[in-house]
């Protein structure tokens, strides 16, 4: 088994970012995109599908949050984190929302997606059942899991998918893999060759890449294709809040914290992440729902500590223009 479509791809950003205009963008202009599922219902899964293919005949993928099993004990830590969040929930006029366990819609985005095939369907957060993984490789489409830990290799070669993304510690926004144990992971490169020497399936590396050059590395050093981020935040077709944006370009230092949504992912460093946010529970998505208005708030009133604030570490490296524009100036830097 091979990766059948270009080396370089657009990664999939949950919650805004990962807009039809972008991965359509980067898709016509030679690259590979992803679209995110995560956060949307299938019914708006399904039109943004449509919305990229009337904007373009090109391939492009779709990403799968995949549910952990609810945990009573997941919404008790939740509610003890409220606690901590009140005050400052309070000071800014917004109340909390409610900590809550959600599937993010899983089954019926995979029915639609056996119904209405796309070339690559990858999973997040964990693994599709062996049976999802043959309904979807008998109706054409690749399918791939993403890991953040070397060990994980074996399990996505017995679960019989198609390939595996390796994604570095230097990713920005959730960690991908299937264990969130809050524990550093494997920098980029030295996860792709760690899984390398681990399996035949081919593997796509994910995580700090901003230039073609450092994919051309990386594909040399035995990916198959590699993937681009952070390196689109600062495209207009992310439609980004503009205080992601701001932050982006004007704050130094990232950090990995379950502050945001109770699932480790990496942001810029605030008062949030760290102060009020250490020690944040693993409860997602509790967190993320309970934390959701917060958010909300934040991006709407430009108030940067109130926002998850998603980057690669690096971000300061943004080269703001059009998502065409830089497709064709990453192909350019990495020789295709």
């Amino acid at each position: 088994m091979t990766w059948p479509h270009g080396p370089l791809v657009l990664a999939p950003m949950a919650g805004g970012p990962g807009s039809p205009e972008l991965v359509a963008a980067v898709s016509e202009a030679g690259l590979f995109g992803f679209l995110p599922a995560g956060y949307l219902s299938a019914t708006d899964l399904e039109s943004r599908i449509t919305a990229i293919r009337a904007r373009t005949a090109a391939p492009f993928g779709v990403n799968v949050f995949v549910p952990s099993p609810d945990s009573p004990l997941a919404h008790t830590e939740a509610m003890g984190y409220a606690a901590r969040l009140a005050p400052w929930a309070a000071d800014a006029g917004v109340e909390l929302g409610r900590p809550s366990w959600d599937d993010d819609g899983y089954e019926t985005k995979v029915d639609l997606l056996v119904g209405n095939p796309v070339p690559v369907v990858s999973f997040t957060f964990g693994w599709p059942s062996g049976h999802d993984v043959e309904r979807l490789q008998d109706v054409g489409s690749q399918v791939w899991v993403t890991i953040n830990d070397p060990a994980e290799t074996e399990w996505a070669q017995e679960l019989g998918v198609d390939g595996v993304v390796a994604q570095g510690w230097e990713a920005g926004g959730h960690r991908g893999g299937p264990v969130d144990n809050g524990e550093e992971h494997l920098p980029t490169a030295a996860l792709l060759a760690a899984v390398r020497a681990r399996t035949e399936l081919p593997v796509l590396a994910a995580g700090g890449v901003m230039t073609g050059q450092e994919a051309r590395a990386l594909l040399e050093g035995g990916a198959s294709a590699v993937a681009f981020g952070t390196a689109f935040l600062g495209c207009p077709e992310a439609v980004l809040a503009p205080v992601h944006l701001h932050a982006l370009t004007h704050r130094e230092g990232t950090t990995v914290t379950r502050a945001f949504t109770g699932r480790s992912a990496r942001a810029l460093r605030t008062t949030w992440t760290d102060v009020i946010g250490e020690g944040a529970p693993a409860a997602y998505p509790h967190v993320h729902h309970l934390t959701a208005p917060l958010r909300a708030h934040g991006k709407a009133t430009g108030e940067a500590d109130l926002v998850h604030l998603w980057a690669g570490e690096g971000h300061a490296r943004l080269r703001p223009m059009p998502a065409a524009d830089l497709a064709r100036t990453l192909r350019t830097e990495a020789g295709f």
